[in-house]
Order: C-alpha cells, then structure tokens, then sequence
C-alpha cells in the first residue's frame, strides 16, 4: 500500500470517527430548508443499517409540508408538556458542568417541543406489528425485539445527515399520541407503531462531542465486574 493511500484511508477513518463522536442531539434549528434529494440519500444510509434476518421492517413518512408539520408539532407538544410534567428535578449533581449539561438539554428539549412545526423535515420511523420470534419443544425462543432492527435504521440516517452539516435529535415522546398522528398521516390503524420521529434541518449551534459516562466506567472485560482502568 503506498504510503498515499494510506494517507487517504487513515483521513476517511478520521473523518467517520469523527462524524460518529460528534452526532449529537440538536434541538435549534434555522429555517433554511432542506433539498429532498439529501433526505433521500440519508434514508438510502438508513436502509443499509442491519436488522435481523435482513427483514427490514422499517417504513418512513417524511413530512415536509408546513401544514401537516404544523399538526404533527401540536402533538408533539402536548405530549412533550405532559411528559415534561411528570419529570423530577434534581436538586444534587456531582459537578457543576453536569448541572450546566442538564439544564441545557433541558431548555433545548423545551424549546424543541414549542418550535417543531418550523423545523423544515420530519422523519417519521414506523415499525410493523408483527409476530416476531420464534418457538420448539421447549418454548418460546428470545430472539430479541423487533425495535433491535429498526434502530440501526435511525442512527444511520442521523449520521449521513451530520455528513451533510444538518442537525437532528432521536425523539419518542410522540408515541403519546400515535393514534393521532396515524390519522394526520394516514398510517393505517394497527399495523404500526412509531419507533422515533427525527426533526432534520440546519442547527443553530456547533456539532461537538457530547456529555457522556467515560466508557471504562460502563465496559467490563471477559467477566461482568472486571474493569481496566
């Protein structure tokens, strides 16, 4: 391998690490639109994520126009507000940059669900339901959730559309009302349940490295409590 080629692998593998470390929840948006055509390559790099069995069980609805976005904000909302009144809040951290972090996503998840309707793309992931799983003579088989199969599905949209400069956040808290939002969508009754919904636009902040536990905290070697530090 000469030496330029290398060169070109190693900045490849930078670049995607770097995508990867950096793909974080971005909850500001501009209203600077988004092309089809992105949203399109994006859910090509969804539809390569692995799911079991390859059954690829995942279906998209991508919500462009302001009046159906605005309908399905409504329902975000409420459900957000209902879900946010149930939350404690903490009264101890153990560091003031983790006080900092908290009240921070805290804001930005509030100020998500009050300005939905202006973020340019809504991805709706759906999910069939569906037997899944298996049985012998000795019972049912665990073979996993279905869900296992739709998530990779998300994570590789979120990260073609970092690739991309644009911004995005995993959210569930719509479930709440899925029977609404199925008749604003026209999802048949019963067949599906909504696995996320991904606002997609132009962030108003700087993608960054995110918050996180430190991975040696969280990784155990051979036995479960065998740490290296």
């Amino acid at each position: 391998m000469s030496a330029s080629t290398g060169d070109v692998g190693a900045s490849r593998t930078a670049d995607v690490m770097d995508h990867i470390m950096t793909t974080r929840a971005m909850r500001r948006f501009t209203d600077e639109p988004v092309d089809d055509a992105v949203v399109l390559e994006c859910l090509r790099a969804a539809q390569q994520g692995p799911s079991g069995g390859n059954v690829q069980p995942q279906q998209y609805v991508v919500v462009t126009d302001p009046d159906v976005r605005s309908r399905i904000a409504h329902w975000y909302r409420r459900a957000f507000l209902r879900y946010e009144a149930t939350l404690d809040t903490p009264t101890e951290f153990r560091s003031e940059e983790d006080r900092t972090s908290w009240e921070r996503t805290r804001a930005a998840s509030h100020h998500l669900a009050e300005h939905l309707a202006e973020v340019p793309v809504l991805v709706v992931f759906l999910q069939p339901i569906i037997p899944w799983g298996s049985a012998d003579d000795d019972g049912p088989l665990d073979i996993g959730r279905l869900d296992a199969s739709v998530y990779p599905a998300v994570q590789n949209f979120c990260l073609a559309a970092r690739a991309h400069g644009l911004g995005t956040a995993l959210t569930t808290v719509i479930r709440v009302h899925s029977e609404e939002v199925f008749a604003e969508l026209g999802i048949p009754e019963g067949r599906y349940e909504i696995a996320a919904l991904v606002p997609v636009g132009h962030p108003t902040g700087r993608f960054g490295v995110a918050r996180r536990k430190p991975v040696e905290a969280v990784t155990h070697w051979n036995r479960f409590g065998d740490r290296r530090r």
